[in-house]
């Protein structure tokens, strides 16, 4: 029966340090209205798109594909290039009812939902990350190629005029 108990505190302990460890990269606090306009005015100003990420700080797939992006080298490169990324809380503390339908719910793919903003904020794409998945996470290549096919230079009639 000892052994019993020491395992279930051993398992209960271990639980909770890990709840501790997650990383809290949604802010339900957040203005998400204005986060939107700020990060729409600075990817006009650079030249970028931006990337909302929509979820919360409890959706394990939402923390997995931010782990992916940030650690690996080549699709942080490629994102913070080519995008202002944004993530726009959803929870049950706040969940931005009104930002979303003004971007055409995209809740109703799930979490994390990606929304794809010009800089003059109008909507680009909306992207199910059901497509991007592979096993208990997000493919590198999938995830690169969703990037790049909403990327400024994608979308730019400039890209695809023969040069003369």
């Amino acid at each position: 029966m000892k052994k019993f108990i020491l395992i279930a505190f051993v398992a209960a302990f271990t639980l909770s340090a890990r709840a501790q460890e997650q990383p809290k990269i949604y802010n339900s606090d957040a203005d998400a209205k204005a986060e939107i306009k700020a990060a729409v005015k600075q990817a006009a100003q650079q030249h970028k798109n931006v990337l909302l990420q929509i979820g919360g700080n409890w959706c394990i797939w939402c923390l997995r594909f931010n782990d992916l992006v940030t650690k690996d080298a080549d699709l942080n490169k490629y994102l913070n290039d080519n995008y202002v990324v944004l993530h726009v809380n959803y929870s049950k503390e706040n969940e931005n009812k009104a930002v979303l339908a003004d971007l055409g719910y995209p809740q109703r793919f799930g979490f994390p939902a990606f929304v794809v903003l010009d800089g003059k904020g109008a909507r680009l794409h909306t992207q199910n990350s059901g497509y991007l998945e592979e096993g208990k996470g997000h493919s590198k290549e999938k995830v690169m190629d969703f990037l790049k096919d909403w990327s400024p230079a994608a979308i730019d009639p400039k890209t695809y005029e023969k040069a003369k």
